[in-house]
């Protein structure tokens, strides 16, 4: 089975966990858009909230109820995917630079289950970790975070500006208060076990249910 069959297998497990009358945050990416498509399936009366302006075209064009997040302030859950899936249950996310809005929408959340193909788990965090950046100050910012090179891409749907830190990430901990802690940084992509109920990673034509310690 291609990485494209476990996509789509991981995004129906995690369809299966939603029911009728949920809010459901909706996050980002390829694996997403499988979701999209098994949630509009099922026929659920919803509310949706999504992370991204491509994420919101893409499910109302499916019939899902795309609501703004100021309509109500939790959700019961969150399904997004991700770049990096670490042992210990830490995150990369932001390769579709729709990062600070995801960790929004998974800390509002009484459940954020992630969803992966076989490839997205590793043995440890790897850079580069995505950022977001104010463009006030940005000369200074990039000097604060040294080495961190800016994305060519356009601004996040919030204006802030994308890059990337390409630095050592020994301690996903240490690196992930480091990088908050400076300012001109909107958010970074690195997600704490903390913030995560469940993984669903598919491998072959298997769903694999990882929970993070803790």
């Amino acid at each position: 089975m291609g990485i494209e069959a476990e996509k789509r297998l991981a995004a129906e497990a995690a369809a299966a966990l939603v029911e009728d009358g949920m809010r459901v945050g909706l996050g980002t990416g390829s694996t997403v858009a499988f979701l999209l498509e098994a949630l509009a399936a099922r026929s659920l009366d919803l509310r949706c909230v999504a992370t991204s302006p491509r994420t919101e075209e893409a499910a109302r064009a499916l019939g899902l109820a795309v609501e703004p997040f100021e309509s109500f302030d939790r959700l019961d859950l969150a399904i997004d995917g991700a770049d990096q899936i670490a042992p210990d249950g830490w995150l990369v996310k932001g390769g579709g630079a729709a990062h600070t809005r995801e960790k929004i929408v998974a800390a509002a959340a009484d459940r954020f289950v992630v969803i992966a193909s076989s490839d997205k788990p590793v043995d440890r965090i790897e850079p580069p970790i995505p950022l977001e950046l104010m463009e006030f100050g940005l000369p200074a910012t990039l000097r604060a975070l040294e080495p961190t090179t800016l994305r060519d891409v356009p601004r996040s749907p919030d204006g802030g500006v994308i890059a990337d830190y390409r630095g050592s990430v020994e301690d996903p901990e240490a690196t992930a208060a480091r990088l908050a802690a400076t300012p001109g940084v909107v958010a970074h992509g690195l997600f704490p076990p903390s913030l995560v109920y469940e993984i669903l990673v598919a491998r072959g034509d298997r769903v694999q249910r990882l929970v993070p310690p803790g």
